[in-house]
């Protein structure tokens, strides 16, 4: 019955594929009429490949007629590529007509490149008049080959270059007999996670016929949950062009490329851009006579917003983009093992060096690093240690590769063990004297063979790798040409939450050495770990990562535990040097759900059968959980990897040959099944055998899928995962509580209000200052003794109507500078965002929850509420309230209230408007005489004020407080006057003012 459900699937899909790729009623006919087929296999209506056979296209040029009129073979007469790219999930869809003009039956071969890491899901082929539809199923420990060859496997061809393109690309190849003045359709489908390299995007098709076509056209619709930014289509990308222009970030910097010849982008409503490639057969001429136009290229970003990242929910699923940039680089310590052997004589080692001497370059000053040459013997650079990066040993370092020879052996194993030798040395040392929890630690290792000296079993030079490392650094792996052990290289990196990259033969190694590099080396958090709640989500994908680089990005998916949920509680935590970061944020599922079925309505009009429906309703039921699915089994592929015993990785094999078999996925561990078509003498096609063997004709090969297929992401393994069985969330109806804070009542809030608590006294004081937008006030100045200084600054705008005054002012930031030897943290508060400067600068959205740790400080943000910022050591917090308007009048602005929560740690000495009183006693008394409001005398300080009783509302309006009201700027209530109180700048820490008097010097 499964394998029944599944064949009637991929009919209603081969059903709305036809129409998707622009099939002309010349070519094919009334495809309708498929409609009305019984079993799969059986007879079309005879007139559908009853057509004129002949091709007439006008004013060719000579040489291309006669590669028309004179191939003795198969001819492709028409090619349609159409992708649609859905949050960055892509589904492709070719279709390839191929005419047979002689009378006699003839092999037509069907071959497509399609990305390394894409899983195909459908393949159909219309000959003869019928239709075979392939299947897929469990692949036997061996695949067994056939006549037509593997449908997947590497293209070895000697000097065949054009599939050195970056990223890795398969090949699919199907032969198949056609019959006499007759075409065949072949339409393949697959799907591919687009991966976030260097801050971008990149989804390539491949065009490359190996002749040229009578009509060629590619589209690809593209929208996203965020905003599309940088869109940008790139030439066509040869083979030799492939390795520099993808790898190099330096392609970045230079001018804008000029469009490939007939090639249309538009921005259409809702979002969606759809990008047109339609060349004549004269401009492919022009491009190549052997059709081989190369790669077309899209690359592009998309908008973010700082915090949790970009979460998308759909039919019971949700998939999580997490991909910050605002944050500082995290220090490095890599050591880079190269492979300096006899092999490596000539063009490979001569990039290789250019390479590492740019990289070199690159380095930050804050980075330590090495180096090691290996041959059949290991030379280190500097034995025993790590080195700061200063000029001197930059130079000193350069001087190391331009004199490494270029002669012996392989000894891999010797190699491996001395880098490692060097960071574990470096780590259990303290980092040299510094902390080693600051810096995250890599081995890029590169060589182009396999080991010929010392150890040579690739299963104990993964041990030793893996001991070596012991958790404590990740490994980077990178083979050059076709002599190398990929396998081992893969499980090396993927044991050590590192990534491996494949160079091939006659690519650019130094351009995609660096191209590599550049994508590892800007670390910006380390130990990230992504959850959703108890019980909200299960089957949830990896969550944990070793490392998270700049442009890069963090993707899980997962389904939800209780589709009626109002809520999911998003969680990230990470460290970034010496601080921990954690993020959180409750998303709205159904409004999330909302936007997320507009992104795919927008699309599904365009290319909406290629992602699995007869329209967009039918793709908004598949895209999520397709993402949850393609990362599940991935994730197992890969996990089996490392398996340490066999039942664990029979039951890893095991789920991803269910999952693999259940989305119709073409995995490692499965392989399409279809007939055989067959032509008999008469020209006929044979009738269905029903079974057997000979339907067994698209197995691929083991070896060569593994080896091409599972390329490794950075990250820890095993990531968290709920089990199936897990019990549901109970339901959510209401909106998150944020969270409570207890602050006391001294504050500086509104327009801005001042209260002042006295608890000894038991009473509270108020008062105003009318200050100028962009005057920077004092609120707490105790820079000597504890190190704290707080300024607040004013923005302006209109008065109410009716008012007396002029303007309103109020708080547009607030920073908070902490001076704590032997480190100084400024931090500064707007509505919008708290941006933390150290070392470094870390930047954290309002909007969003969020937490930072270092040492000694602590800023923690609820988002759209309030940020707190922690002393913990000194006792000393502050809490600055964040109020925004969604339909502010005139005379509002977004600010924020400053608030004083625990100063124990403030000193005697402290000052300011409101730190001045924090060790202050008043007293009050009757005032003399009558008036309209209660009068009073306080008296502070031995001065006597005039107050009046009245009443502030604080904490944003949730609370009012009964003061007493000093009018005049505080005049008598303050030491001097409210001009003693500016700063020049926002993080000045300059003295405060008693009487005009200097106090409190920096």
């Amino acid at each position: 019955m499964e394998s029944r459900r599944t064949a009637e699937m991929q009919m209603l899909l081969l059903l709305l594929l036809l129409p998707l790729v622009r099939l002309s009623r010349s070519a094919l006919g009334e495809l309708e009429d498929l409609g009305d087929f019984g079993e799969l296999g059986g007879e079309v209506e005879p007139d559908m490949f009853d057509f004129d056979l002949d091709i007439a296209p006008q004013r060719l040029p000579r040489q291309v007629k006669t590669i028309l009129t004179q191939e003795n073979k198969p001819h492709i007469q028409e090619l349609s590529i159409k992708t649609t790219i859905i949050s960055r999930y892509a589904f492709t869809a070719v279709s390839c007509i191929m005419v047979n003009r002689h009378t006699a039956a003839a092999d037509g071969l069907f071959r497509f490149r399609i990305p390394a890491n894409a899983f195909v899901s459908n393949f159909t082929m219309l000959i003869g008049g019928r239709v075979y539809q392939s299947e897929v199923e469990p692949r036997e420990r061996r695949g067994r080959g056939g006549r037509g060859g593997g449908a997947k496997s590497k293209n070895k061809k000697p000097g065949d270059t054009s599939g050195a393109s970056e990223p890795e690309v398969e090949l699919f190849q199907v032969v198949a007999s056609i019959p006499g003045r007759s075409r065949a359709v072949f339409l393949l489908t697959y799907e591919e996670l687009l991966q976030r390299r260097l801050g971008r995007y990149e989804h390539v098709s491949s065009l490359r016929p190996q002749q040229l076509v009578s009509r060629l056209h590619l589209e690809v619709a593209l929208a996203d949950g965020s905003p599309i930014t940088h869109l940008q289509v790139l030439p066509l990308r040869s083979a030799k062009s492939s390795t520099t222009s993808s790898s190099s970030s330096s392609s970045r910097t230079q001018a804008k490329p000029q469009l490939p010849v007939a090639t249309s982008v538009k921005q259409e409503e809702g979002g969606v851009w759809r990008v047109t490639f339609n060349p004549s057969i004269i401009q492919q001429a022009k491009v190549s006579m052997a059709g081989l136009l190369g790669d077309f290229v899209i690359r592009y970003d998309v908008q973010r917003d700082a915090g949790v990242g970009d979460v998308q929910v759909l039919n019971g699923h949700f998939v999580h983009y997490f991909a910050p940039s605002n944050l500082p680089a995290v220090p490095k310590n890599v050591v880079f093992v190269i492979d300096t052997s006899a092999s490596m004589l000539g063009k490979k080692i001569r990039q290789t060096k250019d390479a590492l001497l740019s990289i070199l370059t690159d380095l930050r000053p804050a980075d330590r690093f090495n180096l090691v040459g290996f041959s059949n013997r290991v030379k280190v650079w500097q034995p025993g240690r790590l080195l700061p990066v200063t000029p001197l040993n930059i130079r000193d370092a350069k001087k190391f590769i331009f004199t490494l020879p270029t002669t012996g052996g392989t000894n891999i194993d010797g190699a491996l063990q001395a880098g490692s030798a060097l960071l574990r040395d470096f780590l259990s040392s303290g980092g040299g004297g510094g902390e080693p929890s600051d810096s995250v630690s890599l081995l890029v290792f590169l060589t182009d063979g396999r080991p010929t000296v010392g150890e040579l079993q690739s299963a104990a030079i993964l041990d030793a790798s893996r001991s070596a490392a012991a958790g404590l650094f990740c490994i980077f792996t990178v083979g050059i040409g076709g002599d190398v052990d990929y396998q081992m290289l893969r499980r090396m990196a993927h044991d050590n939450c590192g990534m491996m990259r494949r160079v091939p033969e006659d690519a650019d190694a130094g351009a995609m050495l660096k191209g590599f590099y550049d994508e590892i080396g800007t670390p910006l958090l380390s130990d990230v770990q992504l959850s959703y709640g108890e019980d909200s989500a299960l089957a949830v994908t990896q969550s944990a990562f070793a490392t998270y680089f700049n442009g890069s990005e963090v993707v899980v998916a997962g389904r939800l535990a209780n589709r009626s949920a109002e809520w999911l509680h998003v969680t990230v935590t990470a460290s970034s040097g010496s601080r921990s970061v954690v993020l959180e944020a409750d998303v709205p599922l159904r409004r999330r759900q909302a936007e997320t079925r507009q992104v795919v309505a927008a699309v599904g009009g365009v290319n909406g059968a290629a992602v699995g429906g007869a329209n967009s309703s039918a793709a908004a039921l598949h895209f999520a959980e397709h993402v949850w699915a393609f990362l599940s089994v991935q994730q197992r592929l890969r996990s089996r990897l490392s398996s340490r015993g066999s039942r664990q990785r029979a039951e890893l094999v095991g789920r991803a040959t269910q999952l693999s078999l259940r989305y119709h996925f073409l995995t490692p561990l499965t392989r399409l099944r279809a007939e055989r078509p067959r032509v008999l003498a008469d020209g006929s096609m044979a009738p269905p055998t029903g079974g057997g063997a000979s339907e067994n004709w698209l197995p691929g090969e083991e070896t060569d899928w593994e080896r091409e297929k599972e390329e490794e992401p950075v990250g820890k393994p095993g990531g968290q995962s709920s089990p199936a069985g897990g019990s549901a969330a109970g339901e959510v109806k209401k909106r998150p509580v944020k969270k409570s804070i207890t602050i006391s009542k001294t504050s500086a809030d509104g327009d801005p209000h001042f209260v002042v608590e006295f608890p000894l006294s038991k009473l509270n004081v108020c008062f105003n200052i009318n200050g100028e937008p962009g005057h920077v006030l004092r609120l707490v100045s105790d820079h000597r003794h504890s190190g704290v200084t707080v300024n607040g600054k004013l923005i302006g705008a209109p008065a109410p109507p009716g008012s007396h005054k002029q303007r309103r002012t109020y708080f547009g930031s607030v920073s908070i500078v902490a001076d704590r030897p032997p480190r100084r943290a400024y931090i500064e508060v707007t509505p919008r965002k708290v941006i933390v400067d150290g070392r470094d600068r870390l930047v954290l959205p309002c909007h969003a929850t969020a937490a930072v740790h270092s040492g000694h400080l602590s800023v923690a943000v609820v988002g759209g509420a309030n940020v707190t910022v922690t002393l913990a050591d000194a006792n000393i917090s502050f809490v600055v309230l964040l109020h925004h308007y969604k339909n502010p009048a005139p005379y509002q602005r977004d600010h924020l209230g400053f608030y004083i929560a625990q100063s124990k740690g403030l000193s005697l000495q402290t000052h300011g408007l409101l730190g001045q009183f924090l060790y202050e006693e008043v007293g009050v008394a009757e005032a003399p005489g009558g008036g309209g409001e209660p009068s009073a005398v306080l008296k502070v300080k031995e001065r006597s004020v005039p107050v009046v009783k009245k009443t502030r509302k604080i904490y944003g309006g949730a609370q009012s407080v009964d003061c007493w009201f000093a009018r005049n700027n505080a005049a008598k209530l303050i030491d001097g006057h409210y001009q003693d109180y500016l700063a020049p700048h926002m993080f000045d820490t300059g003295d405060g003012r008693r009487g005009g008097s200097a106090t409190n010097g920096a």
